[in-house]
This record gives C-alpha cells, structure tokens and sequence, in this order.
C-alpha cells in the first residue's frame, strides 16, 4: 500500500504531520502527530517480519514524515504517540492460495495492506532436479497466464530482475529481455489505448530464446523478482499470473523436486 509523501518544503509546515495527513485512519489516531519512536517501531516490525522495510511503505511514509516533524521543532526524537505505545504497532502476514497477505496496523487501525507470491522457506543449497523449471519457462508461463496485461515500470523491473539472476549479471544487457520490457514500458504511457500497448505476451512468450543464459529458478530467484515487482508498483502488489507470480510458482514446484 503506497502513501503519498509529504511534498512541500520543511519550512512551511506550521502544524506537525499527523496520521490522517498520510494514512486513512480515523479518530484519535488521526489527529495523532508522527512520532520518531513510532516510525522506528513500524521500520523494526517490517523488518522482523519481512527482513527488510518496503521502500514507499508505511515505516518510509511514517520516517520521512517524523523527520519533518522533528527538523521543525513540532516533536522531539525520543518523540512516541500513546497510541502507538499502548495500543501496538503490528505486521502479520497470512497465506491464502500461496499468496502472503501483509497488513500493517497502528492502534488496531490498517495502515498499510499488501498481497505478494508466498515462497516455501527452505536452505538454498537445495539440490534441483534436472527437470527444473528455468527462469525462461516461468517468464514464458506469465506470457500465457498474464499475456494481455500491457507491461508498466513494475513488470519491467521484474523481467530486469529475472535477467540478472539467469545470467548472473548486475546489469541491464542491451538489447536484452529487460531493455525490451523496459522500453515497451516507457512507451505503453505514452500509448491513449490499450491495443495500442505492447503486452506482457509480445515481450515473454519466447524468453528462454530471448535469454542468453538461463538456469533453474530457486527461492533467491524468486524473492529478488517478486521485491522488484512490489518496489515498482504504486500498490505495492504483485500481477496475478504475473512476472512474480509465475517465478514464484516456479520455485516452489523446484523445491518440492529438489
């Protein structure tokens, strides 16, 4: 779930940010001033949860806002809401359908919701069976299952991400897969209708040939697809049947192989 950051400069805030600035709360969260030590339990949660803080979720939206609030003199460092102190402040996740439902809550109220391709968890020196499904066939698998779906940044990322870890570059490789998803991105906004826009199909329907080298998808594979799906999505989601989906499902039919 992504939330609008506060946009104008430090100088003319005369009022602290409060949660229902940034967030959609209500009663007497809303009137609530973002604290340091609330940002900071939020950033800590997320990370205990899921090992990292989501960049434009709720502990980024809670931190620049409490750096605001505290470069202005309008709350102090050590700073805590007493909502945040004595109701909690909560990350929970839940599977359904091998889907990871992740809600972030303050005081009992949502904050921050989201919905991301679950992996199995299991030690990545797995062995895989030699019928693994490849990084190529799990793209050419979103092809089939997300086909029409006009590409848009998060796709692209995700296709990047996919490149990177089929061939073990940190790069973009011109005139690779990723370069062709990106530019199909970049001028699918600028495209007024649909059936004008390049698809998830005319890009992935033949990526393990589009792929210089190709390997087995594992669960690293996965999460490093599936986080650069959410980072580039306003909401924060994954496409179902999408990029991060199928590599996702790929990783886990390879581990109960393995």
């Amino acid at each position: 779930m992504s939330q609008a950051q506060p946009q104008r400069p430090a100088e003319e805030y005369q009022d602290p940010i409060k949660y229902g600035d940034v967030f959609d709360v209500s009663g007497d969260l809303a009137s609530k001033p973002i604290a340091p030590r609330d940002a900071a339990t939020m950033q800590a949660a997320e990370n205990m949860l899921l090992g990292q803080t989501p960049r434009g979720g709720p502990a980024a939206v809670m931190q620049s806002a409490a750096n605001i609030n505290e470069r202005t003199g309008l709350v102090g460092h050590s700073d805590v809401t007493d909502v945040a102190r004595d109701q909690g402040v909560t990350v929970t996740e839940t599977v359904v359908d091998d889907q990871r439902v992740i809600v972030e809550s303050i005081g009992g109220q949502v904050v921050g919701q989201y919905v991301q391709p679950n992996v199995p968890m299991r030690s990545p020196g797995a062995t895989l069976d030699k019928d693994s499904i490849t990084i190529g066939e799990a793209l050419e698998a979103s092809a089939i299952s997300a086909g029409d779906k006009p590409i848009d940044q998060s796709d692209a990322a995700a296709i990047q991400a996919a490149e990177a870890r089929a061939t073990g570059k940190n790069e973009i490789t011109p005139g690779g897969i990723g370069a062709e998803a990106q530019s199909a991105a970049s001028l699918n906004t600028r495209a007024m209708r649909d059936q004008d826009k390049t698809t998830l199909g005319d890009i992935l329907t033949d990526a393990t040939r589009k792929l210089p080298e190709d390997k087995a998808v594992t669960k690293e594979d996965a999460e490093r697809v599936i986080s650069a799906e959410i980072r580039n999505d306003p909401t924060m989601t994954t496409t179902p049947g999408g990029v991060a989906a199928s590599v996702a499902a790929a990783a886990r039919i390879n581990q109960q192989q393995g």
